[in-house]
């Protein structure tokens, strides 16, 4: 999987929450206006409603916690990587003298030049917005707002 799939899913999953949003936003107006209207049932609805948008609110955290621990898991894996690298590459080193011969690979270490095999991961949309903290879901707004 590569940073373009990656950051792709992530925004098509903040699009998702985008629209549920929307969705509850709309239902609870229309809810209002019927409890506006006399409506005693609609009253009860939006009661209800609020506690649907609690619950979605409640899972799209959660959803958030766990693309932040995957992240850092990423994010430390990538470190140890990279510093099991450098210890790799630093006990390659010949001694004065002695030329090492090349192999195969004309010399090429086995390394993953350019920030490591996670390094474009962690550098892309999905990564920056979890390194911020940034969140996906429903908030505090939206709930208040059907109140």
């Amino acid at each position: 999987m590569d940073t373009q799939t990656v950051d792709q899913q992530y925004s098509q999953l903040q699009t998702e929450f985008a629209d549920v949003a929307k969705s509850v936003q709309e239902f609870a107006a229309k809810l209002q206006t019927a409890a506006d209207g006399g409506d005693a049932n609609a009253k009860e609805w939006l009661l209800d409603l609020k506690q649907i948008a609690i619950d979605v609110k409640d899972e799209q955290m959660q959803v958030n916690n766990l693309l932040t621990a995957v992240h850092q898991f990423v994010s430390n894996a990538s470190q140890q990587l990279q510093q099991a690298e450098a210890q790799a590459q630093a006990q390659a080193q010949p001694q004065a003298g002695y030329q090492q011969p090349m192999g195969r690979m004309g010399g090429m270490g086995m390394g993953m030049g350019g920030g490591g095999m996670f390094g474009g991961f962690l550098g892309g949309g999905f990564g920056r917005a979890m390194e911020m903290g940034a969140g996906i879901g429903l908030g505090e707004d939206l709930i208040n707002s059907i109140f």
